[in-house]
């Protein structure tokens, strides 16, 4: 399997997903700005995106990939499908539990995450809100499993495109449904759970021509014997430290929204907007690479072959310094700019689009160690090691929120922001030096990549600068076609200048065409 082909694959789908993703966030922008009714639905979307990375992204498919990837390598078809259907029957019954609870608990839970709204019309609307959102967790986490079982298979089109379907969805429910309710934005949470729907229906497919199909046990004997199987045993005692290391990050998150809930009135909301935003290179490259390294390094670590395992975590570092590098630089410098064209309409105003880039370019000084964390904690989950990034994770949680102490009352929200990406460069850093002491990572001449890498970034960040003081972009609202051209234009500039200065500099794309077994 060519691994940069299938990095590619997945980035390319991912980048139609963050492009329907940002139509939707401008979408959402123009109609109902940055207001109490969007930081009530983003608070309400919260809690369900939370569990859906602890339940789904986060811990299930940590645990999950590495054991069906052993399994799949020994060649065992029988024992993968018995896998599959006991593990879908546990989940199932664990996610409708959790369903059940948080719909009867939701005045508690936005009571918990969002102390500011206390009294408010944005409590009494996140919370009809999150009832109506909260089956999304069972239905993403049901798609997760899917994908984490097409991904093992090298199937990787599927799983990246569904959360397309989440965003049309959104889209949708504001265009042709929002006019028609007394309270518009309530049709956003609707648009989730339709969402939900058609990303789960989207995988059937795949799986019933695998025949992996999982099978979800609805009488106590499946129950049971799901319970017995020594694989899904596995999952599941892998999933207990799982669940507390990506619990942590989410316990950050959790707390940042309180904070935010209590600051200027849309906080949450340009949060949100930044973060959508700052994920789009997160996704593009943290995610596509992480992804598609995954299975590889669990086929690699349980044939024994580390020297292929060290070689896969090195292309992966050094493919994310390479085009993570200039992403970072651009959220930090021309933050402004791509707020502008992206949000500045309707109801979004100027001193929204100021407060949006504020934390953009805070974001963008930890989004090198945001993408970092996606590449190196594979590197752990693949040898079944969960304990290292849990205690990882509970030192950083400590220095993010001591982070906040300095930051929020110089920065407000975009303290937030900059204590997240601080706590996520030292979450990589203390990955890295692991990760060597594990003797996973092999020597590699990195001063010297580094070193090209820096003077091709010279040229890109003198454009990108000249490119943010040169037009007020702001006051271009009139013209939106004149805006979006002029962005187009600059960001092609500033990347083909890049991309000729790497080659200048002696770096060749040739190294990057990595094929994994």
């Amino acid at each position: 399997m060519n691994l940069l082909s299938a990095a590619a694959k997945v980035s390319s789908l991912t980048m139609v997903s963050r492009i329907t993703g940002l139509l939707r966030e401008t979408l959402i922008a123009r109609s109902f700005g940055a207001s109490e009714w969007t930081d009530a639905f983003n608070v309400a979307f919260r809690l369900p995106n939370l569990l859906r990375r602890l339940f789904a992204e986060g811990a299930f498919s940590q645990a999950f990939v590495p054991i069906l990837g052993e399994i799949t390598t020994q060649g065992d078809t029988q024992r993968s499908k018995t896998l599959v259907d006991a593990v879908a029957t546990l989940l199932f019954w664990a996610l409708l539990l959790t369903v059940l609870l948080g719909v009867i608990g939701a005045p508690l839970l936005i009571l918990v995450i969002a102390t500011g709204f206390q009294g408010s019309a944005a409590y009494d609307a996140s919370v009809v809100m999150t009832r109506i959102m909260f089956p999304y967790i069972g239905l993403i986490s049901m798609v997760s499993l899917s994908a984490g079982i097409l991904n093992t298979f090298g199937r990787f089109a599927i799983p990246a495109f569904t959360p397309v379907l989440l965003n049309l969805a959104l889209i949708a429910s504001a265009l042709f449904l929002a006019p028609y309710l007394d309270q518009p934005i309530y049709a956003l949470s609707i648009g989730v759970l339709v969402g939900g729907v058609l990303q789960l229906a989207i995988q059937v497919p795949a799986l019933s021509r695998l025949g992996l199909l999982p099978h979800v046990g609805l009488i106590p004997s499946a129950i049971k014997a799901a319970f017995q199987n020594p694989d899904a045993m596995r999952v599941l005692k892998l999933m207990g430290p799982a669940v507390f290391a990506v619990s942590v990050a989410q316990i950050s998150l959790l707390i940042n929204t309180n904070i935010a809930s209590r600051l200027q009135t849309g906080s949450v909301s340009w949060l949100s907007y930044a973060d959508r935003l700052m994920e789009f290179p997160t996704a593009l490259l943290g995610v596509a690479i992480g992804t598609v390294l995954l299975p590889s390094l669990s086929k690699a670590n349980a044939k024994n072959d580390l020297v292929q395992a060290g070689e896969l975590l090195i292309w992966g570092l050094r493919l994310t310094f390479l085009l993570a590098a200039p992403c970072a630089i651009a959220l930090f410098i021309f933050g402004e700019p791509i707020a502008a064209v992206l949000y500045h309409y309707g109801k979004f105003n100027a001193l929204d689009v100021l407060m949006t880039q504020r934390a953009l370019a805070a974001y963008g000084v930890g989004l090198i160690g945001l993408i970092l964390v996606k590449i190196l904690a594979p590197g752990f989950y693949s040898r079944q090691n969960i304990r290292t990034p849990v205690k990882i994770g509970l030192l950083v949680l400590v220095a993010t929120q001591l982070a906040n102490l300095i930051f929020v009352p110089w920065l407000g929200h975009a303290g937030l922001a900059l204590s997240i990406g601080a706590g996520a460069c030292l979450n990589a850093t203390l990955l890295w030096v692991g990760l060597h002491r594990l003797g996973a990572l092999p020597r590699s001449a990195w001063l010297k990549y580094c070193g090209q890498l820096l003077l091709a970034l010279i040229p890109f960040s003198l454009l990108l600068y000249y490119a943010a003081g040169l037009h007020h972009w702001i006051e271009l609202q009139a013209s939106p076609w004149l805006r979006i051209g002029l962005l187009a234009a600059w960001l092609t500039a500033a990347a083909i200048t890049y991309f000729a200065a790497l080659t200048l500099v002696g770096v060749r794309w040739q190294k990057f065409l990595r094929h994994a077994k």
